[in-house]
């Protein structure tokens, strides 16, 4: 009998505390109702109606202040893990290679500064596109310098051969540029080239949108990979929000209006004003207004009671 009625008045909310002590007093046989006007009495409330009594810890933050709470992070500030903020990366070996040997050499070690370039920036996902005939032997009219890279770069998952092989003498290439494109746009991350795959977006109205937003040109200045601070021209992004799945907004500085407090646009002055900081920023025309309505309301008062029988 004790425990059904434990049970019970749990299932209320009651803590088990106040129940045994109204047990006690009232004795074991006492019944439901009664024990129920004791805890009453005794001002126990449920718990759950406890955790809505108590008032929510709010913290108060002055209007304008840089401060936010918690739940409110800003695009790109403190995440678990940079690696997951960042596009992946798909690097057309090459044309790389290519370009650091001047167009004359397969030059492997372009490949290796593009990727070391990448991994520096914390991406974790690289991959490089090189078709499979370049594992062999280099002759004269395809001459390939530093070819070990690329045995290097395969045993660390990040070089991938496009399939290419012989039949009747004669090499069958596989097209890999369209492996490139291919697994940038089901990545959604970025194609290193200096090619624009005009063909390709002849093919795909959407790879054609793809190529255009997330091709990232590139220079080689002394063995140094450099690709452009504005990828997307003067007018696009940053080159830290275009490898970027969030990009981070600028902070706003305010310029300091040059006519200082003789400024007369109140509100409406587009200039940082350190003296109307914690004033109303009202126009001259509203404040010549509001003055005029605070003199003239005195006056308006004794003439209604003036008029009033």
């Amino acid at each position: 009998v004790h425990q059904s009625k434990m049970d019970f008045f749990c299932k209320l909310g009651y803590g088990k505390q106040d129940i045994c002590k109204v047990l006690e007093n009232l004795g074991q046989e006492a019944l439901e109702d009664d024990v129920l006007k004791e805890l009453i009495r005794m001002g126990s409330k449920p718990q759950a109606l406890e955790n809505q009594a108590q008032p929510s810890q709010l913290k108060l933050v002055a209007r304008g202040s840089c401060s936010t709470t918690p739940g409110l992070k800003w695009l790109g500030e403190d995440e678990s893990d940079s690696s997951d903020s960042l596009r992946p990366i798909v690097i057309d070996g090459s044309n790389v290679a290519m370009s650091h040997g001047n167009k004359e050499v397969f030059s492997c070690w372009g490949i290796q500064l593009a990727v070391d370039w990448f991994r520096e920036r914390g991406h974790t996902y690289i991959k490089v596109f090189v078709p499979l005939w370049r594992k062999e032997p280099p002759r004269q009219d395809s001459p390939i310098a530093d070819q070990h890279i690329l045995e290097e770069l395969e045993k660390q998952s990040i070089l991938i051969y496009t399939p290419s092989r012989k039949v009747k003498g004669r090499r069958v290439v596989c097209y890999d540029d369209r492996y490139i494109v291919k697994v940038a746009y089901e990545k959604d991350g970025v194609i290193v080239s200096n090619d624009h795959y005009r063909d390709l977006q002849n093919e795909n109205p959407e790879w054609k949108w793809f190529i255009e937003q997330r091709l990232l040109m590139y220079s080689f200045v002394s063995n140094r990979f450099m690709p452009p601070d504005d990828p997307l021209g003067r007018h696009g992004p940053t080159l830290s929000n275009f490898l970027s799945k969030k990009p981070v907004l600028p902070e706003k500085k305010w310029q300091p209006c040059p006519y200082g407090k003789k400024c007369t646009y109140g509100n409406k002055c587009k200039f940082y004003h350190p003296e109307r900081q914690h004033q109303a920023q009202l126009s001259v025309a509203d404040e010549l207004r509001a003055k005029t309505r605070v003199l003239l309301a005195p006056g308006k008062e004794e003439e209604r009671s003036q008029c009033s029988p």
